[in-house]
């Protein structure tokens, strides 16, 4: 996928600004995806995520191919994510913060109690998400929700990969402190 991509950027460095659709269709899901658990709302996510299509197109020619497009892309995303949040300094209540996430949809085939209970676990996870700091929270989505290795996450923060390493290790000490007594078993 990288050679495609790289094979997308040439054509839209050479004028065919079409083929960056291609590239914004092919990444927007899994960017929002990644976005809503690091942004305050679902609306934010997507502004940000637009934000950073943006940028990216505008910058394109300053990308030296040194990690993946996609890497480069939520670095930009990321840091406009953090700048945004900066701006507003607005303290979004937990209450909020759910109506704008939305709950998750439901699996048509579980009980209404299975259903229920998963709900209120993923409500108390994003709760607990919401607690850590914004180094520690960004570092679990990329590691645990985008699945991206230590080298990746190391690019995306501009970090190196032993300070990815401790603070991976601090957040989920932290998210786990946070989990631990309010689930029914124990966190491992």
């Amino acid at each position: 996928m990288e050679q495609d991509d790289d094979r997308l950027i040439d054509l839209v460095l050479q004028g065919d600004s079409a083929a960056f659709s291609v590239l914004v269709r092919r990444y927007q899901d899994r960017l929002f995806t990644a976005l809503v658990h690091i942004a305050s709302s679902r609306d934010e996510a997507e502004d940000v995520a637009q934000e950073a299509f943006i940028q990216a197109y505008l910058k394109l020619s300053s990308f030296e191919r040194q990690s993946s497009f996609y890497t480069w892309l939520y670095r930009i995303a990321f840091n406009t994510a953090i700048s945004r949040r900066r701006r507003k300094r607005v303290e979004t209540s937990i209450e909020q913060a759910k109506e704008a996430v939305g709950d998750e949809p439901a699996d048509r085939g579980e009980k209404p109690h299975d259903r229920l209970m998963r709900e209120e676990r993923a409500e108390l996870i994003r709760r607990a998400l919401g607690e850590l700091s914004e180094e520690h929270r960004a570092i679990l989505v990329l590691r645990e929700m985008e699945g991206c290795d230590y080298e990746e996450i190391s690019q995306i923060l501009d970090l190196p990969v032993g300070t990815v390493r401790s603070r991976l290790h601090r957040a989920r000490l932290q998210l786990k402190e946070q989990l631990t007594g309010v689930l029914d078993e124990p966190m491992e």
